[in-house]
């Protein structure tokens, strides 16, 4: 072509939680039986929505108004609800509108970075998640800005890291946490999130945070939401339904944003993002009916209440099982659906590998490790000698080597059978050279 017509940020976009995806199911067509541990698709792992969730969508289905087109932002009724429940809480006071809806968080995050002026950066955690770190350093053109989460200290943020690349990058203009995390299950607490707004309001930058899982905190954790310590500082919170109720395929997600009328530049950035919302009409109707409906009946907090219990047990099942691997960090998550499992340094090497019976499969892995990082050798010796599918540490914009699985399956037997194989296959592993 006479015009090179490729995006500069083009290279950045991965994601390696469905990359993997395309080497697993060459695996399954040579025989290979996978157990998809690499996402965090609740509804795949077999969990089943309550009766009570599954009739109010029904009848929702059955109301003509849910096949036509809502307001831009979404149904005022909805964000009429949502802002309740945020003033309920206490802090930053919100109305409608202040929330802006998307066909999914996916839609909202690439809208965020994508009318984000390219010069203006926002540094995210390490380990990252994938939407997150690829949409922003594609918008740059440069390698995503990260500040370090520290595993001897549960994953927390290492502020004094953050801080010092904020003060020393003034290309730096936002700040983004995911509260609870993904990959690490960590859960960030009221005085870690206020010190965290402190830097922002001192350097005059705006936070994203990431809350959709923000109902999911167990193991005694205890969090509060962006707009209970936002303060005077412009921001915005993501949320949505597709962990929560659980239902992944609404793609239904929202903003929530905080002090848009303090900085003329935010609120301005703010209305272009809307202005490109109102570009598509509006995003999907059915689940933004939904929410009040659901969320706002008395059994929905008994449903949070035992899906958190829920995962808390499966947390501390899985913890106890890879605890006691040598050569291996592990630490407890409180929150979401995840953990990092992390290799200490010097255990992994290039000569490493797992027995692999069928000689396809073997010398299909041995195509696949050459030249990549080792944590991912790991991955791919793991998925060709089991059929464990799960994602390198390395795939969330970290240096650190490790990999990451979930607490989703349902079946008991299945998930445990996983997590020892697992462990068992990491001893082999390591031992192997």
């Amino acid at each position: 072509m006479r015009r090179n017509i490729v995006h500069v940020g083009s290279g950045h976009l991965t994601y390696e939680i469905r990359e993997i995806v395309g080497v697993a199911q060459e695996l399954q067509e040579m025989g290979v039986e996978i157990i998809w541990e690499n996402i965090g698709d609740p509804i795949q792992k077999g969990e089943i929505l309550p009766d009570w969730i599954k009739d109010i969508i029904t009848d929702l289905v059955a109301e003509d108004k849910t096949y036509g087109y809502v307001e831009t932002q979404g149904v005022t009724e909805t964000r009429e609800f949502l802002a309740k429940q945020v003033n309920i809480r206490g802090g930053y006071q919100i109305t409608k509108d202040d929330i802006l809806f998307f066909n999914g968080l996916g839609d909202a995050v690439a809208k965020i970075f994508g009318f984000l002026k390219r010069e203006a950066r926002v540094i995210g955690p390490s380990p990252a998640y994938s939407t997150h770190s690829s949409a922003e350093a594609a918008h740059s053109g440069y390698d995503h800005l990260t500040y370090d989460l520290d595993p001897d200290k549960n994953w927390m943020p290492d502020l004094e890291d953050l801080e010092n690349k904020v003060k020393y990058n003034d290309s730096i203009a936002g700040l983004l946490l995911i509260n609870p995390d993904n990959p690490t299950g960590a859960v960030y607490p009221r005085p870690l999130l206020e010190k965290m707004m402190d830097i922002a309001r001192r350097y005059r930058i705006f936070v994203i945070c990431d809350e959709i899982y923000a109902h999911i905190v167990y193991n005694n954790a205890k969090t509060v939401h962006l707009s209970e310590v936002i303060g005077d500082v412009p921001g915005m919170a993501l949320r949505g339904i597709s962990k929560e109720y659980p239902w992944p395929g609404s793609r239904c997600g929202w903003i929530e944003v905080f002090n848009q009328d303090k900085e003329p530049l935010f609120k301005n950035y703010i209305k272009t993002i809307k202005d490109a919302k109102m570009l598509e009409v509006c995003s999907t109707s059915l689940p933004q009916y939904s929410i009040p409906l659901i969320m706002g009946d008395p059994r929905y907090k008994d449903h949070l209440s035992r899906r958190e219990s829920v995962f808390e047990q499966r947390c501390n099942e899985a913890y106890e099982i890879f605890s006691k691997v040598e050569g291996i960090h592990v630490t407890r998550p409180q929150g979401a659906f995840y953990m990092s499992i992390l290799f200490k340094d010097g255990v992994l090497n290039d000569k490493q590998r797992l027995v692999i019976a069928d000689n396809d499969i073997k010398n299909f892995v041995e195509e696949k490790v050459k030249g990549v990082e080792t944590d991912k050798r790991f991955v791919y010796y793991l998925l060709g000698a089991t059929g464990i599918c799960v994602v390198p540490l390395t795939g969330f914009c970290c240096n650190r080597k490790g990999f990451r699985v979930t607490f989703l399956e349902t079946d008991d037997n299945k998930r445990k059978y996983t997590w020892e194989t697992i462990a068992e296959n990491i001893k082999a592993y390591i031992t192997s050279a």
